[in-house]
């Protein structure tokens, strides 16, 4: 395969018929890395879409084994990108050398355990109900029900993670493993990265036999509306900001034809210290605290915006103390300029609050982002503040202080939608707490015990989801096995013979899957 750095990947091949020309660039010093990247046409955009719709008929139709295969063989692929591939991405990002390799893990890991999903078969939600044909008074017919992919989608790269919520990602790997094509949105932080990522998906491809458009990228800005917007396209994975993923929605919504568009987008996250906990271990929390705010440089779409205590002198203990520790946390460089300069305008908007103190942190400047901390007023969540809701991207959270477990509930309802909450408990906590734990299940997509929200587990039962606007569509995840739902739809056969129906709801079985029959699990033939 020929050293293509830089052009779109289209049909299973390269491509580069535009002029406008990007640059990848060293997130700790600004200096432009070498590679040209080719900002894709309109009418590239347009063959990528329709190289995916191509592509989509002989995909979807493929055994689960065969798609199976696909996956690992993108897994065999990344695991073999190297230590050069490794020092590219740590400087596209300005994130440590063990983060990487354990992103690259993780990566892999995810398109191995999508490849058992396949296997496994349960995705297709096999559903029969035998004919009746004695029913009175009506007969009932032979209805039987599968999953299968939407059709092409199209895939935004995150900024935070190179490599599990990008080229090779989550979203990649649920809709390959749904069946769907896939059109990938190269992300601007790190292109060098997603092209030697994407040349990967292509090596795998071709040793699997895949149909050329099985997988397309392509670079530039601007280029996205003209994706979601292209009527091949059938559903959008997003990870980013509110602003973002709301435009996409936005425009996937006004189409002729509308579609989904599952986006990741705001979250602040709110950790709760309940009264026995602080009484507890107040000190040990407020060091674990900090660590979890400024890990990865606050980067995380989990990161602890908030933190919620009842009024107490153990509260007011943990506070001191939480202070201290931010305050001892040092600078660190964010993954490129634009995202320093959204933690700056967060920042000036905090200070200029009037309900909001700033606690500790040293000035914000140079090109380094300055752990924070600040305290709000209860009343900011009692009244519908916004600010207080807007999640500021970096090494920064907020406290705020409530005067009673009444104004707690009261302040938690206030929230808007998250990915997670956080209960710091001890058992003494818990009696009468039912009311709190309900309110909670309502507004986030999982909730801790005893943990720290930064860290998301890849397996069959994690949540990494939430209401609006945590993300667009409450009803998924974008980590776990679940997040292939977001990307299968249901399709019923009445009366059908048995010869044309798929091999997941024939009476013989073939695929010896577990199916709903007459109401109950089977994975006997009929």
């Amino acid at each position: 395969m020929p050293a293509t750095i830089g052009h779109n990947i289209i049909g299973g091949a390269f491509s580069a018929a535009g002029s406008v020309v990007h640059k990848s660039h060293d997130a700790t010093t600004g200096e432009a890395l070498p590679h040209d990247f080719i900002q894709a046409t309109p009418e590239e955009v347009d063959a990528a879409a329709k190289a995916a719709a191509a592509a989509y008929p002989t995909y979807r139709s493929l055994s689960a084994e065969k798609r199976a295969a696909f996956l690992d063989a993108i897994a065999d692929e990344l695991d073999a990108l190297g230590d050069e591939f490794v020092a590219t991405v740590t400087r596209e990002t300005a994130l440590p050398t063990a983060r990487i390799q354990g992103e690259r893990g993780r990566t892999s890991g995810q398109m191995r355990l999508f490849a058992k999903v396949l296997r496994r078969g349960d995705f297709y939600g096999a559903r029969i109900d035998r004919a009746l044909p004695d029913r009175q008074p009506l007969p009932r017919p032979d209805l039987r029900q599968y999953r299968i992919g939407l059709g092409p989608v199209a895939v935004f790269g995150a900024s935070n993670f190179p490599l599990a919520f990008s080229t090779a990602g989550g979203d990649t790997a649920a809709a390959l493993a749904a069946g769907c094509p896939v059109v990938f949105k190269a992300h601007s932080g790190h292109m060098t990265t997603a092209a030697h990522v994407g040349e990967a998906i292509l090596r795998a491809a071709e040793k699997t036999g895949m149909p050329k458009g099985v997988f397309n990228m392509i670079y530039g800005s601007g280029v996205g509306e003209a994706l979601v917007k292209h009527p091949a396209i059938q559903a959008v994975g997003f990870t980013g900001s509110l602003k973002g993923g709301r435009a996409l929605c936005d425009m996937a919504a006004a189409r002729p034809q509308p579609i989904p568009v599952f986006a990741e987008m705001s979250s602040i996250n709110p950790v709760i210290l309940l009264p026995e906990a602080a009484k507890a271990r107040g000190e040990k929390i407020a060091g674990e605290l900090a660590g979890s705010v400024v890990m990865g440089c606050g980067q995380f779409c989990t990161n602890p915006g908030l933190v919620i205590g009842i009024r107490s002198p153990e509260f007011s203990a943990f506070l001191e103390t939480f202070t201290a520790k931010m305050a001892e946390q040092q600078p660190q460089t964010m993954l490129n300029a634009g995202t320093l300069k959204s933690y700056v305008k967060g920042l000036e908007a905090l200070n200029a609050h009037s309900g909001i103190t700033h606690l500790t942190g040293a000035k914000q400047e140079g090109n380094q982002a300055r752990p924070q901390l600040f305290k709000a007023d209860v009343s900011l969540l009692l009244n519908g503040d916004e600010l207080l809701q807007e999640e500021v991207f970096g090494p920064t959270t907020i406290v705020v202080e409530v005067a009673d477990k009444a104004e707690l509930l009261k302040a938690i309802d206030g929230l808007h939608g998250q990915l997670t909450a956080t209960l710091l408990t001890e058992p003494g906590d818990l009696a009468g707490s039912e009311e709190l734990f309900a309110l909670l299940e309502q507004k986030v997509g999982r909730v801790l015990f005893n943990g720290y929200p930064t860290g998301v587990e890849v397996c069959d039962s994690m949540v990494h989801g939430g209401p609006y606007p945590a993300t667009s569509d409450a009803r998924g995840t974008s980590v776990g096995t679940l997040a292939i739902d977001r990307f299968l739809r249901p399709v019923c056969y009445q009366n059908c013979p048995d010869a044309l129906l798929p091999d997941a709801l024939k009476n013989a079985n073939p695929l010896g899957i577990a199916r709903l029959v007459d109401g109950a699990s089977s994975r006997d033939a009929l």
